[in-house]
């Protein structure tokens, strides 16, 4: 059975605690399994000659909340609503912080997290968050295998390419002993990235020609590797925005013929101005799906 979600909507969702926490106990009330959350900590300015041309899918513009804390504050005001960054740009942060945010939010929410991670496109917040952009597929590597460390064992020894922690740990540890680690993208890398170590897959909107293709190659990258490919989770997406009840459906019913596991409803795009426009439309999108 397919777990149903929602995409929180970033960029249309303004700076208001009582609109968060609305949207995110609307969605749990309506039945929705679990919240889904992307992510950016700067947005840069793209009017400057030395950015033309470039991929800037978000700027300096574009409000997003920080998807950590955003989460951390849903914990508290939801019971049931599952929590995911999908995806946090692992390498543009620190792994032993990432470790002990992450965990504080399993604990006070019960063992609700999964977390999504990802390299992500933009240089601009590397530079500023002092990492390095270009080694940053190599070190998410390294990174995945200390997060599960850290969340396993009371002390950690690990002498690696880019972590030293020399007999330390964090506490408290987790509910979930490790938390699933979920990854997002889909160059032939990350596929293979996916195969090898990742709990499970994350893809955005509606599911593309090449995804059962694309999903079998994971799994042949997961039998390579000794893994079973079973128990690799895939989440696909809905989009509200252009389509309909018949296209939800299908969508729906196609994610379900691939293997998926869960997808999460997007209403974003649609020009929707409220908080609460986005509630409505995540409705319409439960009872077309019911």
């Amino acid at each position: 059975m397919v777990e149903l979600g929602v995409v929180f909507p970033q960029t249309e969702m303004p700076a208001d605690p009582a609109a968060v926490g609305d949207f995110a106990q609307a969605a749990e009330d309506l039945g929705y399994s679990f919240l889904s959350i992307f992510d950016h900590v700067l947005g840069a300015n793209i009017d400057r000659p030395d950015r033309a041309g470039g991929r800037w899918p978000y700027t300096h513009h574009d409000l997003i909340h920080e998807p950590l804390i955003t989460l951390a504050y849903i914990a508290a005001i939801t019971n049931r609503l599952g929590l995911m960054p999908a995806v946090l740009i692992l390498p543009q942060r620190q792994t032993a912080l990432v470790a002990k945010q992450a965990a504080e939010i399993d604990v006070l929410s019960g063992g609700r997290l999964r977390l999504g991670v990802g390299i992500g496109w933009n240089p601009v917040e590397y530079e500023a968050l002092g990492e390095d952009f270009h080694n940053r597929g190599k070190r998410i590597e390294e990174q995945v295998e200390v997060l599960r460390a850290l969340w396993t064992r009371d002390l950690l020894t690990s002498d690696g390419q880019w972590h030293q922690i020399t007999d330390a740990g964090i506490n408290p540890l987790p509910v979930q002993r490790p938390i699933p680690i979920w990854m997002g993208g889909y160059v032939e890398p990350v596929l293979r990235r996916i195969g090898r170590m990742a709990d499970g897959w994350v893809l955005v909107g509606r599911p593309g020609p090449d995804v059962k293709d694309q999903i079998g190659r994971i799994h042949q990258y997961a039998r390579e590797a000794g893994r079973d490919p079973s128990a690799i989770g895939i989440q696909g997406g809905v989009r509200f925005s252009g389509s309909g009840p018949e296209e939800w459906r299908q969508d729906l019913q196609t994610w379900e013929s691939v293997g998926a596991t869960h997808v999460a409803v997007g209403t974003r795009g649609a020009g929707l101005g409220s908080a609460q426009a986005h509630i409505d439309a995540i409705r319409t999108v439960k009872d077309a799906l019911s």
